[in-house]
């Protein structure tokens, strides 16, 4: 395995690779970030791992001091993945010093959930950073976990509107034992915030068991999750229902339907979604993978 902390580097590395796929990361890497890992192993000739904090999608600067480093760690565990070549800059590689550009998905798809709360911006900083990381490597795909959904939509439509020749590959989520989703911001939960924090999966779970069971009314699925949410003390950030590919608001789950949830717990935020199936098989497929 190769380490490449600047562009050039990442380049030269690159030369005469024909099949390269992407797995963008901050970092703090879990099993969450190693399914990616095999799913893009197990397709590519060439696997690229990138490693870096993005400082321009935190809107708060005590959120970026506290996220989780551990390079030696995640490097350790991208060489026994296999990754071929990790890719960890600094963030003077990334914004040079008069580094004036902002890639901007407007609309919907920023302006809500967690654009509402963490504002616009944050998803400015997620496009920017995405679109180098892809001009960068020149990824035939590049694989994302389907716990930040409205991430995974924000990059889908930057790509589709710059034209970038690039497969945006979506990956269940991963699920701690109790169907917690795995995020690098969970070393942070004391055992007890842990146990409340499992009340944002089971409000999913309650949700979906409703949905199958033939209950569409967004009104009574909200009171359902609120009912386990606030038996546990967590306070929901945004319990919403939207469409799955524009993010607007539903009143009824008649197709399939975004749950998405976001909420602090211990001062850790969390967020978690699910997708609601209506159909005929829904019974069959509303249960939350655990891990």
């Amino acid at each position: 395995m190769r380490i490449a902390r600047t562009v050039g580097e990442l380049r030269a590395m690159l030369a005469g690779a024909g099949d390269v796929g992407l797995v963008p990361t901050m970092g703090a890497l879990h099993e969450g970030h190693l399914s990616l890992i095999r799913r893009a192993r197990d397709a590519h000739g060439t696997v690229v791992v990138s490693i870096f904090v993005n400082p321009t999608q935190f809107g708060d600067a005590a959120d970026l001091e506290a996220y989780p480093r551990d390079e030696k760690r995640d490097l350790d565990l991208t060489r026994e993945a296999g990754v071929d070549i990790v890719f960890a800059p600094s963030a003077r590689e990334m914004y040079p010093e008069g580094f004036a550009t902002t890639v901007r998905v407007t609309g919907p798809l920023t302006e809500s959930l967690e654009g509402a709360g963490r504002g616009s911006a944050h998803f400015d900083g997620v496009a920017t950073v995405v679109a180098k990381l892809l001009i960068a490597v020149g990824p035939r795909a590049a694989y994302f976990g389907q716990k930040d959904a409205q991430q995974l939509l924000v990059v889908r439509r930057m790509v589709a509107d710059l034209g970038l020749a690039v497969d945006i590959v979506a990956c269940p989520t991963s699920r701690e034992r109790g169907g917690l989703a795995r995020s690098s911001r969970n070393v942070r939960l004391s055992p007890s915030d842990r146990e409340r924090a499992l009340a944002v999966p089971r409000a999913l779970e309650v949700v979906a068991t409703a949905v199958a069971q033939g209950e569409r009314d967004v009104a009574d699925l909200r009171a359902r999750a609120l009912e386990v949410l606030l038996a546990a003390g967590v306070e929901p950030e945004y319990l919403a229902f939207v469409e799955p590919d524009t993010l607007e608001p539903v009143r009824e789950v008649a197709g399939p339907t975004l749950c998405a949830l976001a909420a602090g717990v211990g001062g850790v935020r969390l967020i978690d979604n699910t997708v609601l199936s209506p159909g005929p098989q829904a019974e069959e497929r509303h249960t939350i993978e655990e891990y």
